[in-house]
């Protein structure tokens, strides 16, 4: 993922969870907030609790495969999306469709996705 389409900043992370728009289901907490560019930014923050570097890694690798295959699809938000324990073990598919549903039912949808 390019650094544009990133979220790094500490403040931003905060400025992000302080504007209170969120949604959350089983495996994921998505907060996020209009912005000014033209393309979306993506923040993933994984606990230390969910187990070492390597799960963690995985996980992220996870969210960000789903948003690299959709994100010409996704209106230009900036998005936190923290990994919840329930989605250790899941499979890539059950992932997409969490991650699906979040972005469905929070309308940041350009169109549709698979």
């Amino acid at each position: 993922m390019k650094k544009e389409y990133r979220v790094k900043k500490e403040g931003d992370f905060h400025r992000i969870i302080k504007e209170k728009n969120s949604f959350a289901n089983r495996h994921f907490v998505m907060y996020y907030s209009a912005n000014k560019d033209n393309h979306m930014k993506l923040g993933i923050s994984v606990s230390k609790k969910l187990g070492k570097a390597h799960v963690r890694n995985k996980l992220k690798r996870y969210v960000r495969e789903f948003i690299n295959q959709n994100k010409d699809n996704i209106k230009s938000y900036d998005i936190i999306i923290i990994v919840r324990k329930s989605a250790i073990d899941i499979e890539f598919s059950e992932f997409s469709k969490s991650i699906n549903h979040l972005l469905f039912k929070t309308k940041l949808y350009k169109k549709r996705c698979k």
